[in-house]
């Protein structure tokens, strides 16, 4: 009874082994009986037990190889460390399973002899086509190949920092330069703007200066103007007074008497008298001849 039990349980263990599920993204490689048989894809499998077998699991996604940095010599004969990353993905699971013994070490190799090869000469994107054709075979297609890491030689890279130094200190002297010459530039427009704010302000001062002098001499003249025409008010209202006291008389026998005292004296030869005067004008005559006569 234990035998019988012992015996389905084998046949159970057996007939569930043979049951193969494929993930995505896989496929499964089949031998029978040593020889390639077929490649199973994504989905639901049966195997024939003890006959059938996996051979390979192989992973069909992108992949990436990130290889150690490897010696190559440039056209001008400088030998330098490329580091570059691989991006490959296998289309064939038969080919890389019976292409080449160890692919990913194929694939290495691959790539530095072959940047050694052609890294003077090629670009980057012509290396990844060689590549490709070359991992054809192999079930492999290459992607795309990047460039990681450059690594010159020391003596290049003490040279290239040196460079890198100068360059800097170059670039430091050619700043500090347009600094002090925008310095400059903005102290001389300081000062030109000064200069101008300067001579607007004296502009302005005389102008208010003149138009000050100008309002004074206008003021002083008005002043005595209205002064003089205050005078000539007060002299015509003391003639305007007199006339109507009756001094109009008085005044014209008063100029006469000055004028005839002139001619006696002998300060004047000719009586210029007002109108009202005019009629004693022979009495006067007669006055200056006598004079004459009293002289002589």
């Amino acid at each position: 009874m234990v035998a019988l039990i012992i015996i389905v349980v084998l046949v159970l263990w057996i007939c569930v082994s043979c049951i193969k599920i494929v993930p995505q993204a896989q496929a499964y490689v089949i031998e029978r009986l040593g020889a390639y048989q077929s490649t199973w894809n994504v989905g639901f499998n049966l195997k024939i037990p003890f006959i059938d077998k996996v051979a390979r699991k192989v992973n069909l996604k992108e992949q990436v190889a990130d290889f150690p940095p490897q010696p190559v010599i440039t056209k001008d004969n400088v030998t330098m460390r490329i580091d570059t990353v691989v991006f490959y993905q296998i289309t064939d699971p038969k080919l890389f399973t019976y292409g080449v013994e160890n692919p990913m070490m194929a694939i290495e190799n691959l790539t530095a002899t072959t940047l050694r090869n052609i890294i003077g000469d090629l670009e980057l994107d012509q290396t990844r086509a060689a590549l490709d054709i070359a991992t054809d075979p192999w079930g492999i297609k290459v992607n795309r190949v990047e460039l990681k890491n450059i690594i010159p030689p020391a003596e290049i890279q003490n040279a290239m920092e040196k460079q890198m130094k100068a360059e800097r200190e170059r670039r430091e002297a050619v700043t500090r330069a347009e600094g002090e010459k925008k310095a400059k530039i903005l102290e001389a427009e300081g000062a030109k703007e000064s200069a101008i704010l300067r001579a607007e302000a004296d502009k302005q001062a005389a102008i208010l200066r003149a138009e000050a002098e100008k309002e004074k001499m206008i003021r002083e003249a008005e002043g005595e103007a209205e002064a003089i025409l205050k005078v000539q008010q007060a002299n015509a209202d003391g003639i305007k007074m007199l006339k109507e006291a009756g001094a109009d008389a008085a005044v014209l026998k008063l100029k006469s008497l000055e004028a005839f005292e002139k001619v006696a004296d002998g300060q004047a030869t000719t009586i210029l008298l007002p109108a009202e005067l005019q009629g004693i004008a022979s009495v006067a005559e007669t006055f200056k001849a006598a004079a004459g006569k009293k002289a002589e």
